[in-house]
């Protein structure tokens, strides 16, 4: 089953292209990891492809157009989670989570028993339901950022976009987002992360979409998207590839 279907889509910014003819399916069951140095387009393409940069090209979601949707209802369809990690108000915990169940329900109405109960998986699963009362303002930037995660797991949606979400946990947290993410896409959902950490990446994602300038130059198993020409030629970077626990590993050692 097709969740998320990309065709011919470019995009612009100040005038300057920062997409150009990209074109992929996410199939129920993947969990993708977006690589790509600074610049690449990484960014630019998960906002894009919910609507918010203008764009040519086509973007379907579960079978559906994307700019035919309106925002609750992509809402219902993809969570997103932004690079951005600010929280401005000082709100408990499990409010800001609780923000996650609002497309699913009529505005004003209060939660009900599912809703509370999604919340309270995805606050488990991050880690949060210990300081669930607490204003969301007095957290860390680590936790702040798993709050975050947590709100977009309590979105339930079949399709999660997630910007860089491994940026400033710590490495156990890291390793628990990914799984996480891993068994998300094992219930059927899909996944999509930006990542930087090429070795989370390898060891996690079932698939990598490599992107530089703009276009997809790479699209399959981690093993075959990193290969040491192809560091050497987006990167500028020798690296140690090997494996461990019988997963890849990948270590940058130098540059080019």
């Amino acid at each position: 089953m097709t969740l998320l279907s990309v065709k011919a889509l470019g995009a612009s910014l100040g005038g300057r292209q920062i997409l150009k003819d990209i074109s992929f399916d996410l199939a129920a069951g993947e969990f993708v990891g977006l690589i790509g140095p600074n610049g690449a387009g990484k960014s630019t393409l998960l906002r894009t492809i919910l609507g918010f940069t203008p764009h040519r090209g086509d973007v379907g979601i579960d079978g559906r157009a994307v700019a035919a949707m309106g925002a609750r209802e992509r809402a219902r369809h993809a969570a997103y989670l932004p690079q951005e990690r600010d929280i401005a108000w000082p709100v408990p915990v499990e409010m800001i989570v609780a923000l996650g169940r609002h497309a699913h329900r009529p505005a004003f109405s209060r939660p009900g028993k599912a809703d509370l109960d999604l919340v309270e998986r995805a606050m488990r699963r991050m880690e949060v339901d210990g300081f669930r009362a607490r204003p969301a303002t007095e957290l860390s930037g680590g936790e702040k950022a798993r709050v975050l995660i947590a709100r977009a797991l309590a979105q339930d949606a079949p399709l999660l976009l997630a910007d860089e979400p491994a940026a400033g946990l710590d490495p156990s947290h890291q390793i628990m987002l990914m799984k996480t993410f891993a068994e998300l896409a094992g219930e059927g959902r899909g996944v999509i992360a930006s990542l930087h950490d090429l070795s989370l990446a390898a060891r996690w994602c079932s698939r990598l979409i490599l992107l530089d300038k703009g276009v997809i130059v790479a699209d399959g198993p981690p093993n075959a998207v990193l290969t040491p020409e192809r560091l050497r030629a987006v990167y500028a970077v020798e690296a140690h590839l090997g494996e461990a626990a019988g997963k890849p590993i990948v270590v940058p050692l130098d540059l080019v």
